[in-house]
């Protein structure tokens, strides 16, 4: 049973930094994009960033220039660094998955259980 568990999350001031980790684990063949999507109150989900197997990363457009994806392919773990936090990055951060488990060949989304942010101005 694939599992993804998140940490990281809390309360920081304005220009302040975070850091929220995933870690992914459970019968696992292959990772085929990692990454983050967040969701503030009242608002859709939208992404934050994500990394493909092949290496690229991609992030939202409101971030851009201020978090950090990282990703440890050995260790099935990608870690989020969110640097200069406002309080319009207060959301609760989801950690997502394209995994293939091992015995089969199809590739299934995965989710995390959320870790609240809260930016304080």
């Amino acid at each position: 049973q694939v599992q993804l568990v998140e940490s990281g999350g809390g309360l920081v001031q304005a220009g302040g930094s975070l850091r929220l980790s995933c870690a992914a684990s459970g019968g696992i063949f292959r990772i085929y994009q990692m990454g983050w999507y967040r969701q503030a109150p009242g608002k859709q989900r939208e992404l934050v960033a994500k990394n493909t197997s092949g290496g690229s990363t991609n992030y939202g457009d409101s971030v851009k220039g201020r978090f950090t994806l990282s990703r440890d392919n050995a260790k099935n773990t990608v870690n989020l660094q969110m640097n200069n936090l406002r309080p319009e990055d207060t959301a609760v951060y989801y950690c997502y998955a394209f995994i293939r488990t091992i015995g089969t060949p199809a590739v299934n989304g995965y989710w995390g259980q959320g870790t609240q942010v809260t930016v304080s101005s």
